[in-house]
């Protein structure tokens, strides 16, 4: 039998209190059409949670999330926070970081039926998540970034050995699953010790996977390429500012970010969250794309299943995944994607796909 699996749900801020709901209902139609079981707790978390507890992430909600199998995080509007919040480290990275949070992992596919610039890109770019060249990820205590005179800001950018390892293998795993390729990136031509670190040790992880084929490219030239050929590849891995530059264009390149999925893992416990940000300026209209927090939601459930070897819960994943492309095939979608269905439209339609068996042969 299928274990039952208690997720946290954070609404998170902008169009987050809109998606989210979206991503759990049509995660609660998959499960049920799995024979899979989910308890789901809504926790504090964003400005509703300033409001009420006085911080954006509550001591409640991470002791709380420790105790849970993996949860739902909907995007924040961190700059919208007063002071001392605004400037602090923002709710997704707090999480990240507090739980070692570091795979980040977020595919770019394509969709029948969706505008997309490359309409056959099928490919996972695998972001290291604590370190590198952001700063706020690198330090103990405060965000490793500092000003020793008004007119001098200084970062750390910190690539490590351990890091660069088991991201790198993370990476290989993937490919092993998918078409066994493998594109490391970095700038190892200009920031020779710190990105040539990373290049070397991933290579390094590369002849433990014979079977895995590898390229590694510039961050510069892999933008072109990405632009130019994004069918042509399979598993990307980066470190941190690069990963997220690089999968913010993969996801406008594949139709939208607003269908760019990610889970953030570390060995234990994986978070589902949405590559893009909270979109304030649409919040509230019953018009945001809930796709990719819909598909980062199945992305949590095939990592569980993966964890767990439970096929119940892995099923539901890619009856989220079917019922969501068969029904942006069918025509119905949301208006970034060239369609005219709100976010309560589409969400009903993909749990009426769901009920009609999608995913279910």
């Amino acid at each position: 039998m299928s274990t039952t699996y208690r997720l946290g749900v954070l609404e998170g801020d902008g169009i987050g209190p809109e998606i989210v709901p979206s991503s759990v209902e049509i995660a609660t139609a998959a499960v049920t059409a799995a024979g899979a079981s989910i308890d789901w707790v809504t926790l504090p978390l964003g400005a509703s949670a300033i409001e009420t507890h006085g911080t954006p992430v509550p001591d409640e909600t991470k002791a709380a999330l420790a105790d849970l199998d993996g949860w739902f995080l909907g995007p924040h509007d961190s700059v919208s926070y007063p002071e001392p919040h605004k400037s602090a480290l923002n709710p997704s990275g707090t999480l990240r970081k507090h739980f070692q949070l570091f795979a980040n992992i977020r595919p770019a596919k394509s969709f029948p039926g969706a505008q997309a610039v490359c309409d056959n890109a099928d490919l996972v770019i695998v972001r290291e998540n604590t370190e590198g060249f952001y700063a706020d990820r690198n330090t103990f205590a405060g965000t490793g970034e500092f000003m020793p005179t008004e007119n001098t800001a200084i970062m750390l950018g910190i690539i490590t050995r351990e890091a660069t390892e088991r991201v790198a293998r993370v990476a290989f795993e993937l490919a092993r699953s998918r078409r066994k390729k493998v594109t490391i990136v970095h700038k190892a031509n200009v920031l020779k010790l710190t990105t040539g670190l990373f290049r070397t040790v991933c290579q390094e992880i590369a002849a433990e996977y014979p079977d895995v084929a590898v390229d590694d490219f510039h961050i510069d030239a892999m933008t072109v390429h990405l632009v130019r050929r994004a069918q042509d590849f399979d598993v990307i891995v980066t470190e941190n500012m690069f990963g997220d530059i690089l999968s913010d264009l993969a996801g406008e390149i594949s139709g939208s970010l607003g269908t760019a999925p990610s889970i953030n893992a570390s060995a234990t416990t994986a978070m589902a969250q949405a590559s893009h940000g909270s979109a304030p300026d649409i919040a509230g209209q019953n018009i945001a794309n809930p796709v990719a927090m819909i598909l980062s939601g199945a992305m949590l459930f095939e990592w569980l299943g993966a964890k767990h070897e439970d096929e119940a819960i892995g099923r539901a994943a890619k009856i989220i995944d079917a019922g969501v492309a068969a029904t942006i095939e069918s025509g119905i979608s949301t208006r970034d994607l060239g369609g005219s269905a709100s976010t309560s439209e589409f969400t009903a339609a993909v749990v009426k796909a769901i009920q009609n068996g999608a995913g279910q042969n």
